[in-house]
């Protein structure tokens, strides 16, 4: 909760405004009773006669002076008071509402900006670990419970106590037995409450955890829906998210219903609590007379006591808040006191002939500690220079690679970019540094330019096309009927896979890096428009180091240098002709790739 009231802090004015503004309409909410008293008792029954009211007398001469008074001219004065003191109330609740939104609002705002802030600082395996679904409900169903929790505890800070301080009060002034009858009330009241959320608060956690489950469910289903769709899968996926939703809304039952059992015991404690009131009230009238008791008296009684029970109903909904809020702040610290495995360094610029060098480096995926990935790499890419890298699938092509711009620290060994190892730059000046086109185009919602310009915000338009026309993409883009003002539908949904790798080389190429990474980024490209594409980039980036995973020794055998890497080990490293003289590996790919189509 510390996280919560630090986030709190800066809207401290409003939050403490906001009990204030409650105390005004609790206040009224407490008067109106007595008020209906007197309207009853000396209105109604007495016809105007106020001597049985201190208060109806006081008002009366104040307004009216000396008497008689009619039954009329009390009820009106006193049902305008009424209506006034209403409007007064809902003055101070208007306030108090929007005080306390305001606060828990900005509150969740900066929480949820932070929250993010810190998720997008998270490297690659602890997202991973955390999931995909799980991190949406965290920012999103998580932060909501803590806002809708602060909302309600600003409101009820004050309601619940003033209500049940100030209707046992109140009663006290009517009659002593009425706070007994209260009295025998409220110790059912506190054993069910007690009970109650003893049972429920464990629960709440529980359904955290099945949202995060359904969320997990429908994000994979709808990134993948053309899969589902080609394998015919729609039943499976159907029953997959229905035992997924069908355990959230049992555990949502199941703790629900335990909630449910104060309405009925509240209702059965209040109407057992008004009859007595009226049996006692009455009783009082018949034999002792009406001078001690009165119907505007039972009247009165009826409505505080009912006011103390519902604040008790009160306390229940804020006990059932702060259960949701205490499991969600959980679930959010876990995010906020997770500390970057990878950590920013202090240097912003360095220069040297190696663009990039690996030291004897081996890595190991977290999860799987003991298999490792890549074994004493010892490698130099000297800048400007086009090295490539080829091998079998699963061989640790993209794990290389991935160590360049720090997604994953090496396990053992050391990389370096310009002479300095990565783990001393700031991230943002390495990172900068270079432009890297993953396996998997990813594109985001937004027209073409504006998925372009992600890899350089301030470029012009001539640059964007520039880089477009470098990267083989303006062909197709100059055919849409906006150009580059064309919208593309999300995760690029609405282009093909060339065209896809097409665009993330150009939203690569428009930054000019330093080392340009491109993990088997033209696999989708025919061989013509790869060539072209290889052209341009000698063309328009000469000085860029380039370096190149690809399946296709076509893709890579114009490189300065091929490495070629088997089980995680670079058995062979040279340019293409060399290599078909001593590495059977290349010669071996290369054979089973040109066999029917000749020396492409």
């Amino acid at each position: 909760m510390k996280r919560i009231f630090k986030y709190l802090k800066p809207y401290a004015v409003l939050a403490a405004i906001s009990p204030l503004l409650m105390i005004g309409e609790v206040g009224a909410d407490l008067c109106l009773p007595q008020l209906m008293s007197v309207i009853v008792d000396c209105g109604i029954i007495a016809k105007g006669d106020v001597s049985s009211s201190a208060l109806g007398s006081f008002i009366m001469k104040l307004i009216f002076g000396a008497g008689p008074y009619t039954g009329m001219q009390v009820i009106i004065t006193f049902g305008i008071l009424m209506l006034l003191v209403v409007l007064v109330g809902g003055f101070f609740g208007i306030l108090c509402a929007y005080t306390a939104s305001k606060a828990s609002q900005s509150m969740g705002h900066d929480l949820r900006t932070d929250a993010y802030k810190r998720v997008m600082s998270l490297s690659i395996e602890q997202t991973d670990k955390f999931t995909t679904g799980s991190l949406v409900t965290r920012m999103t169903n998580d932060i909501s419970m803590i806002i809708d929790f602060v909302e309600t505890l600003l409101r009820m800070l004050v309601r619940s106590p003033m209500f049940f301080i100030g209707g046992i009060i109140m009663l006290l002034t009517l009659d002593l037995s009425f706070t007994a009858i209260l009295l025998c009330g409220l110790p059912i009241m506190a054993v069910m409450l007690i009970c109650v959320l003893g049972k429920a608060i464990p629960i709440y956690g529980t359904v955290q955890k099945k949202l995060d489950r359904v969320n997990s469910v429908v994000q994979e289903n709808v990134t993948g829906a053309r899969v589902i769709k080609a394998y015919v899968r729609e039943d499976h996926e159907a029953k997959r998210f229905e035992e997924a939703n069908g355990d959230l809304r049992k555990t949502n039952v199941k703790v629900l219903s335990i909630m449910a059992i104060m309405n009925p015991v509240l209702t059965v404690v209040m109407n057992a609590a008004v009859i007595a009131i009226i049996y006692v009230g009455g009783w009082k009238i018949v034999n002792i007379g009406g001078t001690e008791m009165t119907a505007g008296k039972i009247m009165a009684a009826i409505t505080y006591v009912t006011q103390v029970l519902m604040s008790i109903m009160m306390v229940t909904m804020l006990s059932q808040s702060i259960s949701r809020a205490l499991a969600s702040v959980k679930r959010i610290d876990e995010i906020m006191d997770a500390d970057p495995v990878i950590c920013s360094g202090t240097v912003t610029e360095a220069e040297d002939d190696i663009a990039v060098s690996f030291r004897n480096v081996s890595f190991s995926y977290p999860a799987a500690p003991k298999h490792p990935v890549l074994k004493g790499i010892n490698i130099d890419v000297k800048k400007g220079e086009n090295f490539a890298v080829i091998g079998a699938t699963g061989s640790g092509k993209t794990s290389l690679v991935s160590l360049i711009p720090r997604f994953y620290d090496a396990t053992e060994g050391d990389v370096y970019v310009d002479g300095v190892n990565v783990k001393d730059y700031d991230l943002s000046a390495l990172r900068k540094k270079m432009s890297f086109v993953m396996q998997k185009s990813e594109l985001f919602s937004g027209t073409i330019e504006e998925n372009i310009l992600m890899g350089k915000a301030d470029a012009t338009h001539d640059e964007v096309v520039a880089a477009a026309r470098t990267a083989q993409a303006e062909e197709f883009v100059s055919g849409f009927a906006d150009g580059y003002n064309d919208y593309i539908a999300e995760k690029g949904a609405s282009l093909s896979g060339g065209q896809k790798q097409r665009m993330s080389i150009a939203r690569a190429l428009v930054r000019r890096p330093e080392i340009l990474i491109l993990d088997d980024s033209t696999s989708a490209l025919d061989l013509a428009t790869e060539a072209k594409l290889r052209k341009a980039l000698n063309e328009d980036l000469g000085d860029t180091t380039v370096i190149m995973i690809a399946q296709r020794i076509a893709s890579v055998r114009e490189a300065d240098r091929i490495a070629v890497i088997e089980n995680g080990v670079i058995t062979a490293c040279a340019p293409h002709d060399v290599l078909m003289q001593t590495s059977e590996t290349y010669r071996d790919i290369y054979n089973s790739q040109m066999k029917n189509g000749g020396d492409l």
